[in-house]
């Protein structure tokens, strides 16, 4: 699948840093370049990219501006282009994929690739799915009923309660009381907001148990439920804070941090 892609920013060797830095991508096809926010917004109207690497100061319409501004049309993939870290959590609430510190670097780059590929292929297969629903309605009514229904098929073979043994007794913890989970070796501590369990498990088996819609790991040893996030704080390297409903606060490593654009709008 190739990837249409515009690029904007009001640098000219900016510009030609990151064509040069994205040739080695095959599948990425750069259709145009912009050099400032009015241009962005006409272009990306004009010839639906796939994906758009967005630079975020420019004179007159910045890159939040230009988000902003084609909200009306079915959008494509924003990757935002930086020199400054304090953009990243706004970068996160547009619903970016990534944003991507200046100068470029080449590995992050390839990992922004990769997750805009990822985020093309589930869009196409959540399109090709409603596709068929659309069809299967008109011609086959039943069939299209019991497509509808795998969604709460799916949704129940996750756990609702969780039971916990823990200093002699089983506790049945309700899966949606749960705020965050934190591993330690083949233990999992279960935070409630006013309790915490053990569970002898490991993160892997308990991830399987929990509805990933609602269950995302933020780090490579917490998990977190989305449902419970109030708020955002940045932090540094690209890392961030999420502000649980108790007050407390889990980070959110690099290697996780699209987890946040998932959710926060």
């Amino acid at each position: 699948m190739t990837i249409r892609t515009i690029l904007v920013d009001d640098e000219k060797l900016a510009i030609q840093g990151l064509q040069l830095r994205l040739e080695p991508f095959e599948d990425v096809e750069i259709i145009d370049t912009c050099q400032n926010g009015r241009e962005a917004i006409r272009a990306i109207k004009t010839q639906k990219p796939d994906l758009v690497f967005l630079d975020i100061q420019m004179p007159g319409f910045d890159g939040f501006s230009v988000v902003q501004g084609v909200m009306e049309i079915d959008p494509p993939l924003f990757v935002f282009v930086t020199a400054f870290q304090e953009h990243a959590i706004r970068a996160f609430e547009a619903n970016a994929v990534n944003y991507l510190m200046k100068p470029v670097d080449e590995d992050k780059l390839a990992d922004t690739v990769e997750r805009v590929r990822q985020r093309l292929a589930e869009k196409k297969s959540t399109e090709e799915a409603e596709k068929l629903k659309n069809v299967l309605s008109e011609v086959a009514p039943e069939a299209a009923e019991n497509l509808a229904g795998e969604d709460t098929e799916a949704a129940s073979r996750f756990e609702k309660l969780i039971n916990v043994k823990d200093r002699g007794q089983i506790f049945r913890v309700e899966v949606g009381t749960i705020e965050h989970i934190e591993a330690a070796g083949d233990y999992m501590c279960i935070y409630t907001g006013d309790n915490s369990l053990i569970l002898r498990e490991t993160m892997k088996d308990l991830e399987r148990r929990l509805d990933p819609r609602k269950f995302q790991r933020v780090h490579r040893s917490t998990i977190v439920n989305l449902d419970q996030v109030r708020q955002v704080k940045p932090h540094t390297n690209g890392e961030c804070f999420l502000v649980l409903d108790s007050g407390a606060e889990v980070k959110v490593s690099r290697s996780y941090r699209d987890v946040v654009a998932r959710f926060v709008h």
